[in-house]
């Protein structure tokens, strides 16, 4: 077990970014068409093929999943993961035609310091296809790929992952990207609100403050409308139909309370994707879908706490401080 989403059977994960850009894109590659759905419930999201994952609709597979940075912009990224798809002759079959399927969300990083003056076409669409072409089953958490831009209301922000093999021996993990409007700390930190489902130290074994004040709970938000959204995939190698993988997805959701305050606010456009690989089959136990939802909430806040504890400030004028900047010292 790597503690990573690629712990999943059938998923790869590939980043490129541009230092001078302050953006980039994660592809998450699935090895063959997964079960996948949404739950969307941030204020100001930025989707792309978002409405065939509804289990009332006709395809029942995706191909990958795009999280770009750039905003409207990063949308351009899922047409890079396509085209590599394209070149492997993936895709949703229509008579001699293949279509590959690629939902991607994007999050809010213009006005974090670096240079968008791309000109003409923005640069997503190469990214999404070097995102694709690198994926591997091991990869950097922090600022890279679509976290390289990432940040929150008083910490960086960035790339987390996280996994947890159940008593079963299912599989649960978690990506997130994360650029949340809240914070993922404790009022003045270095305490992470996702402290009491760290698992082996992974987020700095801080736990949470001794003298818990209620003044922490005094809400502290960045930015302005549209200026933030914390992305996350949750995949399991359980066999799931679309409406059982709708149903992980709104459980899994409750992670991201776990792990920022506030969230789910009008300013942020956050997206929680759920997938199978469909590896085993799900339990007859009574339950079992609950207890994986239950555990995809844990696995989906320490991916969250781990994209900030991980992240490096950008080399730019102006860059919000890392977690590492601020408290890796105390």
């Amino acid at each position: 077990m790597r503690n990573l989403i690629t712990d999943v059977p059938g998923i790869r994960i590939g980043h490129a970014e541009d230092m001078r850009l302050g953006s980039g894109v994660t592809a998450v590659i699935f090895d063959a068409p997964a079960v996948g759905s949404i739950d969307l419930r941030g204020g100001g999201p930025g989707t792309r093929e978002t409405a065939l994952l509804d289990p009332a609709q006709t395809v029942s597979g995706v191909d990958a999943i795009t999280l770009s940075g750039g905003s409207a912009f990063g949308l351009d990224a899922a047409s890079g993961v396509q085209a590599w798809l394209k070149e492997q002759n993936r895709g949703f079959v229509v008579r001699t035609a293949r279509v590959p399927i690629v939902p991607a969300a994007i999050l809010f990083d213009l006005l974090n310091a670096g240079d968008k003056n791309w000109g003409r076409f923005p640069p997503y669409r190469e990214l999404g296809y070097a995102a694709a072409a690198s994926a591997a089953h091991d990869f950097a958490l922090g600022s890279v790929g679509a976290g390289m831009g990432a940040t929150t209301v008083n910490c960086k922000g960035g790339i987390g992952s996280a996994s947890e093999r159940m008593p079963d021996g299912c599989i649960v993990g978690a990506l997130a990207a994360v650029n949340a409007a809240g914070s993922v700390i404790v009022g003045d930190g270095p305490w992470f609100w996702a402290a009491p489902f760290e698992v082996n130290g992974e987020f700095g074994a801080r736990g949470l403050p001794q003298n818990f004040s209620l003044q922490a709970l005094e809400p502290v938000i960045k930015g302005s409308m549209r200026e933030s959204t914390t992305l996350v995939v949750v995949a399991t190698d359980v066999r799931l139909t679309k409406a059982q993988a709708k149903r992980l997805a709104v459980m899994a959701q409750s992670g991201l309370s776990r792990a920022i305050y506030p969230v789910h606010s009008p300013l942020d456009g956050d997206v929680l994707f759920a997938a199978s690989t469909g590896r085993r089959p799900l339990s007859d136990e009574p339950g079992s879908l609950a207890k994986l939802g239950a555990v995809a909430a844990n696995v989906v806040a320490r991916a969250i706490a781990r994209g900030v504890f991980t992240a490096k400030a950008l080399p730019l004028p102006g860059a919000v401080p890392s977690w590492q900047d601020k408290f890796a010292q105390l």
